[in-house]
């Protein structure tokens, strides 16, 4: 394939914690795959590599960064000064557009890059690629008003959205959480922003699904309860919660549970919940490749809320018990609470989280599930359609 004949997109993702980015971003690209096209995506993720890639779509792994403060990164596994891993990660994102030389850069969340390590080939590419489209891709919520707005300001976020991007894509919906009003965004800036609405996953059919229950140990007549808590590293106290409530039933609840940890749960955390679900006969994972799948067999999905985890619960039609986290930042209870007002999902505040309550909310949308799907079976995804409209706009036409 020759190289003028390819429209190359090029998408970072710092993934400095947990599976949100990388995840938004794989399922982004997949949709925006084409003929002609090619996609390289920069990730910092640790897991990259347990993901399949289509054809014509590759990735380059940045030295993985996790975070510790609001400000303090430090290198993910090499043993370096954070400072030196940052040069790294700077020098071949840079090269690497170089060296693709992208007709687009998508950017998910972070508008200068961690540590502002994206700057550098925004400039680049502003000087010698005028051509080349910046893009932003923001999730629906970053985190409260007031965190979002000192954030922007002390870093000089908004002059760089003013200056080196050429649009803004929100992944969501303006009425569900409008960030131009939040964030006090100039109308220099909003003219530059699409609301794309949120990010459909892949459907299984209906075969893989009886497939799935059967291969889960479901009865035809039982349900299914599926735990996650996405990357896992803060999902423990979720997790702790669920066993305890299977454990404070010794005769049992009437339903089947099968629970996710996520990769980065601390080892022995993880290992203390899977000596408790054996003894209970619950099947558990601490990554599982296929989350359609199992969310398509699942009666409901009970999670913390991530905006991933929810388009791919949603996605899949199955009603969700959201529990989520409210720190270091509160864009999953804010989340939790715009789904709620729409009936897409149910929620616990985590201050109100306890076994028994949580119990009671399983139950009842178990017992009671109606006015969630008839929500669920109202909502729209029209985040990929969005999207692929605005490439079919900036693509030359076929010669």
């Amino acid at each position: 394939m020759a190289r003028n004949s390819t429209y190359n997109i090029l998408m970072y993702s710092h993934d400095s914690y947990g599976l949100g980015h990388i995840r938004r971003t794989m399922a982004i690209a997949t949709h925006l795959l084409a003929p002609r096209i090619n996609i390289l995506i920069l990730t910092g993720s640790p897991i990259a590599g347990r993901f399949s890639f289509p054809e014509q779509i590759d990735f380059v792994r940045i030295p993985g960064m996790i975070k510790k403060t609001n400000e303090e990164y430090l290198p993910l596994s090499i043993k370096i000064n954070a400072r030196h891993a940052l040069d790294i990660r700077k020098s071949i994102i840079t090269a690497t557009a170089k060296t693709f030389q992208p007709q687009l850069f998508i950017v998910d969340k972070e508008p200068l890059g961690l540590r502002k390590e994206v700057l550098p080939t925004l400039k680049w590419l502003q000087r010698c690629r005028p051509d080349t489209r910046a893009i932003l891709g923001l999730r629906d919520i970053m985190d409260d008003a007031a965190t979002v707005k000192k954030n922007w300001n002390e870093k000089g976020v908004y002059p760089v959205l003013e200056s080196l991007y050429d649009e803004i894509w929100v992944y969501g919906i303006q009425e569900f959480y409008n960030p131009i009003v939040e964030y006090d965004i100039a109308e220099s800036i909003s003219r530059k922003i699409h609301f794309t609405g949120y990010i459909p996953r892949k459907i299984p059919g209906k075969e893989a699904v009886r497939n799935m229950r059967k291969e889960l140990g479901v009865r035809q007549d039982e349900k299914l309860v599926v735990v996650t808590t996405g990357g896992g590293g803060d999902g423990y106290t979720i997790m702790q919660n669920y066993v305890a409530m299977l454990e404070s039933v010794p005769e049992g609840l009437p339903f089947k549970s099968v629970l996710i940890t996520g990769p980065f749960m601390p080892k022995n955390k993880r290992r203390k919940i899977f000596k408790r679900a054996r003894k209970l006969g619950v099947r558990t994972y601490h990554f599982y490749r296929q989350m359609e799948k199992i969310f398509a067999a699942a009666d409901l999905v009970v999670s913390m809320g991530g905006y991933n985890t929810l388009c791919e619960i949603l996605s899949q039609g199955t009603p969700g018990l959201v529990i989520p986290r409210e720190a270091p930042r509160k864009e999953q209870k804010i989340r939790a609470q715009a789904f709620k007002r729409q009936n897409l999902v149910d929620y616990i505040p985590w201050g109100e989280f306890t076994p028994q309550i949580l119990q009671k909310k399983i139950l009842s949308l178990l017992e009671a599930p109606g006015p969630y799907l008839e929500a669920i079976s109202q909502f729209r995804f029209t985040g990929i359609e969005t999207m692929q409209q605005r490439l079919r706009d900036f693509r030359p036409p076929k010669s």
